[in-house]
């Protein structure tokens, strides 16, 4: 058929601002402390700093690199990079200067913005940057300017407002570069198109229910998966961005009641924070709050506390490898009939694919054959499809491994029960092999959770010389309790399989990411220095 390119236009999340612009003109787009930008001045800065870019040789496929918490610049960055055609590189705002200075090399960025509160980290390493030719200081908490380069503002005024036509003509065109948080390794960067991006964040809008009389407050550090896809997605629906540098409980609360907040992002151990300062205050909420959690499998005590208050828990699944959620538990009217407790043990599952992915399985990774849908039989989930990464920067090596048999391989461990919803077990370097028996820290740490004086946990394998690996137990305890090691023990065993239940327990704080997941590896490392691990 003739003139085919009539009927199709290349899918970029770049468009979704253009459109709100010209449909909600003076709809308030972005709220931060006392700014307000409307849609049309929103569209206005990004033209202007897409401009801005070009005007100093940033073209199409460049590499421009933010180091920024969530505030106004790092969501106009998620358009105004893309839209001329280069790749937006966001920095993880907690990494070290050699960290930062490996990502901003091997991306090959030229351009870099920095806050200046982060200012100090990348002093020491601006020698050593050896693409970069503009730095451009982000003057958000000082007028203090500590790098060599413009102010944000000044330079966002050099650009003219006049429209930009999207400089996307392939879709599976690069759009951002994430890096992983390198536990095993160097940090690799993890490649998004322009497809994916326009997928995954209209399906992080179906999945939640969000529409143009929504407002999402920003918890989730945008530059972790973009903001799982919601820089792009709350701007396709012509919602409100509340910007929020700190997460902190206390302006969590009061930004939720002062804007209507009605949804938002988090990692469990934010939950956390969250439910013990609502506890400690007595806070209900007064109107629907939907919040979606993922980062790590949530226990159904943490779910429940949330929902105790009045939020509504949407547990979702997924990787930076698939532009962050990729699967979801999707809620099901026959639950509402089950008690509390079950309920939440059934919303804490990884649940099914998301409307736009379609494609996750639960398999034997030697095999590739899917296992029995009978949540008892441990597999590796895999994906494929839209949402998935074109794959590692500059690593064909990683990119290779992580895509044999022609699936993505997460390396999460997990089961899938009759209904289809998965359930993750464990992630493969997590599984403890005690005595030839599997034992899931998943498991173990959603019991420890439900004990009244437990705060957090992580357990992870230790060495043993009878049995090869057993259970150890990290645990933060509530604030005014003191639970002992046997405490704990007994409520394991009284709970599950004795032969599950931890060996060991300890009370210290635990090692996080900046997104709030529990550093496991550290607490294995510090447990096996010097041993080779067995596996029985």
């Amino acid at each position: 058929m003739e003139n085919m390119n009539v009927f199709f236009d290349v899918l970029t999340p770049v468009h979704f601002i253009r459109r709100s612009a010209l449909v909600y003109p003076d709809k308030t787009a972005v709220v931060y402390n006392d700014t307000r930008y409307t849609y049309k001045e929103f569209y206005e800065r990004v033209t202007r700093l897409g401009d801005a870019l070009r005007k100093i040789g940033i073209g199409k496929g460049d590499k421009v690199a933010f180091i920024c918490p969530n505030t106004p610049p790092m969501l106009e960055a998620h358009y105004a990079v893309p839209m001329i055609g280069a790749v937006l590189v966001s920095v993880n705002i907690r990494l070290a200067s050699a960290e930062i200075g490996y990502i901003l090399n091997h991306s090959d960025s030229k351009a870099v913005f920095v806050d200046n509160e982060f200012a100090a980290v990348v002093k020491p390493i601006v020698a050593e940057l050896s693409q970069v030719k503009k730095i451009v200081n982000i003057c958000d908490i000082s007028d203090e300017r500590p790098l060599d380069g413009p102010e944000y503002n000044e330079f966002v005024a050099t650009g003219s407002n006049d429209e930009i036509v999207p400089v996307v003509d392939d879709e599976y065109q690069n759009i951002t570069i994430n890096y992983t948080s390198g536990t095993t390794g160097l940090p690799k960067g993890v490649m998004y198109h322009h497809r994916g991006a326009y997928l995954n964040a209209l399906g992080e809008m179906l999945e939640t229910g969000f529409n143009s009389s929504s407002t999402y407050l920003w918890t989730l550090p945008m530059f972790h998966c973009n903001g799982w896809c919601f820089t792009w997605g709350v701007t396709a629906m012509s919602g409100t961005h509340v910007c929020l540098r700190k997460v902190v409980p206390d302006e969590i609360y009061k930004l939720i009641e002062r804007e209507g907040v009605t949804h938002l992002c988090a990692a469990p151990t934010i939950l956390i924070g969250m439910s013990t300062y609502a506890t400690a205050n007595s806070i209900k909420l007064t109107h629907p709050l939907l919040v979606m959690t993922a980062g790590a499998p949530p226990a159904p005590t943490i779910i429940q506390n949330m929902e105790s208050i009045g939020a509504n828990i949407l547990h979702t699944y997924g990787l930076t490898e698939v532009f962050g959620p990729h699967t979801v538990c999707s809620y099901k009217q026959e639950w509402a009939d089950l008690p509390v407790e079950e309920q939440a043990r059934i919303k804490s599952r990884q649940g099914v694919p998301y409307i736009v992915a379609m494609y996750v399985d639960v398999v034997d990774p030697l095999t590739m054959q899917p296992v029995p849908r009978d949540g008892k039989t441990i597999g590796e989930i895999v994906m494929r499809g839209n949402n998935v990464m074109m794959g590692y920067y500059k690593d064909p090596k990683a990119t290779a491994t992580a895509f044999e048999g022609g699936w993505f391989h997460s390396g999460d461990l997990a089961v899938i029960h009759p209904d289809s919803y998965i359930q993750i077990m464990d992630r493969k370097k997590d599984i403890i092999i005690s005595g030839g028996e599997n034992i899931s820290t998943v498991e173990v740490e959603n019991v420890i959770y439900r004990h009244p004086d437990v705060l957090e946990v992580a357990v992870v394998a230790v060495p043993d010389e009878k049995w090869g690996e057993v259970a150890k137990a990290f645990v933060v305890a509530k604030e005014g309790t003191n639970p002992t090691a046997e405490d704990i023990i007994a409520f394991c065993k009284a709970n599950m399989a004795k032969f599950k239940a931890p060996k060991y327990v300890v009370f210290e704080a635990l090692p996080k990411t900046a997104t709030g997941k529990i550093q496991k590896f550290k607490l294995r490392e510090k447990e096996w220095q010097g041993r080779q691990k067995k596996v029985n």
